[in-house]
Order: C-alpha cells, then sequence, then structure tokens
C-alpha cells in the first residue's frame, strides 16, 4: 500500500504547494532586480552600470549552489534549506531596500549594505530553489515531472505580476522609507508563504516511502564523503556533466536575446516604445504556451513515450528556438514587411517549450547515478544555469555593440547575434540528443539484465515484478 502511495509520486496538491515557494521566491527577487533597479537609476540619478553590477552578484554568488546541494544530501533533508534560503532572501530582500534608501543621503555606506545583502540574495536563491527543486525531483512521478515544472515555473511568474502589480499602486507617492515598508511587508508574507507551503511535506512523503520509519534514523549512503570528492565524482559521470555543458549553452542562447529584441524592434522594424514593450508581451504569451503544451503533452501523452518525452521535447525546443532566431535573422534583412509579431511569438513558444522540458528533464536526471547525490546535480546545473543567465543579456548587448562599431551596419550587428544564439542552439540540440540516448541505451541495458537475471533464476515471478516496482 505505501508503495502505491510512494509509485503515484507527488500529488497535484502537493506540486502546486511546493509552486507557493517559486511565487514567494519570485516576489522578493522582482523587487530586488527590478523596482530597486530603477529606483537607483531613476530617483537616485546613479549609473545603470551600479545596479547591473549589483544584479550580477547575485547570479555570481550562485556558483555555491553545489555547496549548498550538498548540504541538503548529507542532512537527507531538504525543507530546512528551502526554509534557511527563504529567510536569507527576505533578509537580504530587506537589506537591499534600506541601502537604496541609503544612497541617497550616504552613498559609499548605501553601496556598501546593497553589496553585502545582494550576496545574501544570491546564497538565499540558491539555497531554497536548488533544494525545491531537488524535492520535486524526488518527490514527483515521471509523468508529471513535465507539468511540475510548468506549474512551478508560472507560478514563480504569477509572483512577479502580483508583486509587481501591488507594489506598484503602494509605492506612489515615493519615498525611500514606504520603499523599505513595502519592501518589508513583502518579505515577511513570502517567509511565511513558504513556511505554510513546505509544512509537513517532506515528512508525510518519507513516511509513506518508508512505512512510518523514523526519516532521522536513514542515514543516505556515502552522505559523509567530502564535498570536493562528491563533486569531483558527479563530474566524472559523463552524463551530468554533458548536461552541466547542455544547461549552460542553451541558457546563454536563451538570455542573449533579452536585451536586444526590442532594441531591435525599434531601430529596425521602427516600432515605437509602446509597440515593443507590446511584442515583449506577446513574446511572454508565447513563453506560457509553450510551457502549457508541453506541460499537457508530457502528462497525457505517456502512452506515446516520443510524443510525452521530456528529452524529445528539450531537443525540439532547441531546434525550434534556433529555427525561430534564424528567422529574424531573415526577417532584419528582409525589412518591414517581415511578419515580426507571429516570428516572435513563435520565438516566445518555442522559448517556453524548451525551457520548461530542460527543467523537467534536470529533475529527472538528478536522482540518476550515485544515491545521495541528488542536491549536488542540481546545484551545479542550477550554478550553470545562474552563470549563462547572468552572462547572456550582457554578452548579446555587448557583442550586438561591437558588431555594429564594425560592420557600420544595424542590422548586422543584430541579426549576427541571433545567427550565434541558434548555432548555440542547434549545439545544444545534439548534446541533449546523445544525452537521452545514452540514457536510453542505459535503460535498455538495463531492462534486459534484469529480464537475465529473471531467467538465470527460473523466476518469472520477479522478473515481472521489477518493472511494477519501478513505477512503470
Amino acid at each position: 500500500m505505501n508503495m502505491t502511495t510512494q509509485d503515484n509520486g507527488l500529488g497535484w496538491l502537493g506540486i502546486v504547494r511546493l509552486g507557493l515557494v517559486q511565487t514567494a521566491l519570485g516576489a522578493i527577487v522582482v523587487l530586488t532586480t527590478s523596482t530597486m533597479n530603477r529606483v537607483m537609476v531613476v530617483e537616485l540619478a546613479l549609473p545603470a552600470m551600479l545596479p547591473g553590477a549589483l544584479v550580477a552578484l547575485h547570479y555570481a554568488v550562485q556558483m555555491l549552489r553545489p555547496r549548498l546541494g550538498y548540504g541538503s544530501d548529507v542532512g537527507g533533508r531538504r525543507t530546512p534549506w528551502i526554509i534557511g534560503g527563504m529567510a536569507l532572501l527576505a533578509l537580504g530582500g530587506l537589506g537591499a531596500s534600506a541601502a537604496t534608501a541609503l544612497m541617497g543621503s550616504h552613498l559609499a555606506a548605501g553601496v556598501a549594505l546593497a553589496v553585502l545583502s545582494f550576496l545574501v540574495i544570491g546564497v538565499g536563491v540558491g539555497a531554497a530553489g536548488t533544494s525545491l527543486l531537488t524535492l520535486l525531483a524526488k518527490q514527483v512521478a515521471p509523468g508529471r515531472r513535465g507539468a511540475a515544472a510548468t506549474i512551478v515555473w508560472m507560478m514563480m511568474i504569477v509572483g512577479f505580476i502580483i508583486t509587481a502589480a501591488t507594489v506598484g499602486h503602494f509605492l506612489d507617492p515615493f519615498t525611500p522609507l514606504r520603499l523599505v515598508a513595502i519592501t518589508a511587508c513583502v518579505s515577511a508574507t513570502a517567509f511565511l508563504l513558504t513556511l505554510v507551503a513546505v509544512r509537513g511535506i517532506e515528512a508525510r512523503r518519507d513516511s509513506a516511502a518508508t512505512g512510518g520509519a523514523s526519516v532521522a534514523a536513514r542515514v543516505p549512503d556515502g552522505s559523509t564523503q567530502p564535498f570536493r570528492a562528491a563533486l569531483t565524482e558527479v563530474w566524472a559521470d559523463p552524463k551530468a556533466r554533458r548536461f552541466t555543458i547542455f544547461v549552460f549553452m542553451s541558457m546563454l542562447a536563451y538570455s542573449a536575446q533579452d536585451l536586444i529584441l526590442e532594441p531591435f524592434a525599434g531601430m529596425v522594424f521602427g516600432y515605437t516604445p509602446g509597440e515593443s514593450t507590446k511584442l515583449a508581451g506577446l513574446q511572454n504569451g508565447g513563453v506560457l504556451l509553450g510551457m502549457l503544451v508541453v506541460a499537457v503533452a508530457t502528462t497525457l501523452g505517456r502512452r506515446g513515450r516520443r510524443f510525452g518525452s521530456l528529452a524529445a521535447w528539450t531537443v525540439g525546443g532547441c531546434i525550434s528556438s534556433a529555427v525561430a532566431l534564424a528567422l529574424l535573422v531573415v526577417g532584419g534583412h528582409a525589412g518591414g514587411d517581415w511578419p515580426l509579431k507571429p516570428t516572435v511569438f513563435f520565438l516566445g513558444a518555442s522559448n517556453g517549450a524548451f525551457a520548461v522540458a530542460a527543467i523537467g528533464s534536470m529533475m529527472a536526471l538528478a536522482g540518476d547515478g550515485q544515491p545521495s547525490r541528488e542536491g549536488i546535480r542540481m546545484g551545479l546545473w542550477g550554478a550553470s544555469q545562474a552563470i549563462a543567465f547572468g552572462a547572456g543579456g550582457f554578452v548579446g548587448a555587448v557583442l550586438s555593440d561591437a558588431i555594429r562599431a564594425l560592420s557600420g551596419s544595424v542590422v548586422t550587428g543584430y541579426t549576427t547575434v541571433f545567427a550565434i544564439e541558434a548555432v548555440l542552439f542547434i549545439a545544444a540540440a545534439v548534446l541533449a540528443g546523445r544525452i537521452g540516448m545514452a540514457a536510453n541505451a542505459a535503460a535498455a541495458a538495463t531492462r534486459d539484465q534484469t529480464r537475465r537475471t529473471g531467467a538465470d533464476a527460473g523466476s518469472g515471478f520477479k522478473a515481472g515484478l521489477a518493472p511494477g516496482l519501478n513505477g512503470r
């Protein structure tokens, strides 16, 4: 009976509850990377380089994700790390708002406090985000991983939207003290929401999986191995290493367009600021559609393994994204008659499908290999993603400016970057395909070995029972 509970994995309500953690995380992050960014540049008239460097700092410190994931592996539980990470994030967000307010009167002290606060924010995001995805990877059934990835991602976007709308309403008329007060309310609410979301969820699942045995009495295999040795062991796994490179390449291509797509629409197609903003909204609508399609396909299409395969959607999303970027290259040289809006919507849908399938694949691969290494694997991939996101927008913008200066052509500057992104996506698709083929070959070998073992033992019952225990 308990085995059935475990095989079914975490229910939809439990997945939504954990998605609330992403909502809380998104609520604080959007304040620090968007609202405070604007206040520093507009209200305080500071160089845009300052908030840009602070945001980059919060990404850079997420290189600690593997170490944070290892910590949760050693303890065998993820919820304390989620709660601790959200506590740090809430404190960091509050500190960032206080630093922003302080910059108006004491710039040096405000910047120093901001640096410390954004370091804390990065550690908090890394601890909470890595442990949340690891918990989902361990407790969500394979057939629901695509939908689970979509749910938690979309709930993070909901956190962005709700916070932006609410804070925008209460922040006017602006004062530094009002910013600090609102940030304190958002941070406290986000932390309380996290406590409610994770309360008891891991304990109940562990109890069901162990038949009521104490979780504290179970020590994960190999959990006492030093961090450096554990990281070396994970990196030595070809599949984990290739997937790390895949995540970096694909996410770099995914994020390199962030800062240049709207300027491209304005300078090449003559879009006004309002029209280019609407274009960005159209792209985000495509992202949501792509995510929903993958969620439905991987949940309802489980019997048709090709159609419902996260690996197939990951590869397909990369190829589709490359095609969309190639169309932008053609459109840039074709000029004003090119259907830019459908192209950008197609790009958004392709990116959304790829992104959520990649996260689902990440969850599927986290438990593959040496036991009790799920957190360190997820941390390694999370660090790769964070570095790519932190570098992508900056690299794309700098590269487009440099090529435009060398070539003397605005169109060439933008389209060259789009072309490089397309090549990165194709390379990522090839790498993802190889990872998928290797995984399929290993699974087939395991099934063959199981059948041979069953035949040698003369036990048809044992051979027939093994697939059922694995939830297939």
